[in-house]
């Protein structure tokens, strides 16, 4: 088991904050200081978690700097208050920077089938059926 620091306790609940900012930001209509805050908290959270220069090192490898470029690109357009298109670029800049991590993120997905109570409960669900 590995332990957590109270650094990295501040900032899981400041990128989950920051998590919470961004998806209220775009639920209002792409309220532009909602999301402007959000980026920076998501930010701020982030490099509390994983330490400064690992979080430096992370967005400026040489294969991610274009994922690097946009998605800091839109969050610096958010910043200028343009929501629509820096959340579009920070879209497109995300899934650049975490395509090796998908398949990871789906083959755990993936496994949930496999514990006891879910793989039930999935067997249930599929056998319900809203379609007549």
């Amino acid at each position: 088991m590995f332990s957590v620091t109270e650094w990295q306790k501040i900032g899981v609940g400041t990128a989950g904050f920051g998590i919470f900012f961004i998806l209220f930001g775009v639920l209002l209509y792409f309220d532009s200081v909602l999301l402007a805050f959000g980026n920076l908290l998501f930010l701020t959270g982030l490099s509390f978690i994983i330490g400064l220069r690992k979080t430096f090192s992370f967005f400026f490898q040489r294969h991610k700097l274009k994922g690097t470029s946009f998605f800091l690109g839109g969050v610096l357009l958010v910043l200028l208050r343009w929501p629509l298109l820096g959340m579009s670029l920070e879209t497109y800049g995300f899934f650049n920077l975490f395509r090796g991590f998908f398949p990871v993120a789906f083959g755990f997905l993936g496994n949930a089938f496999n514990v006891p109570f879910l793989s039930s409960l999935f067997r249930r669900l599929q056998g319900t059926s809203s379609m007549v």
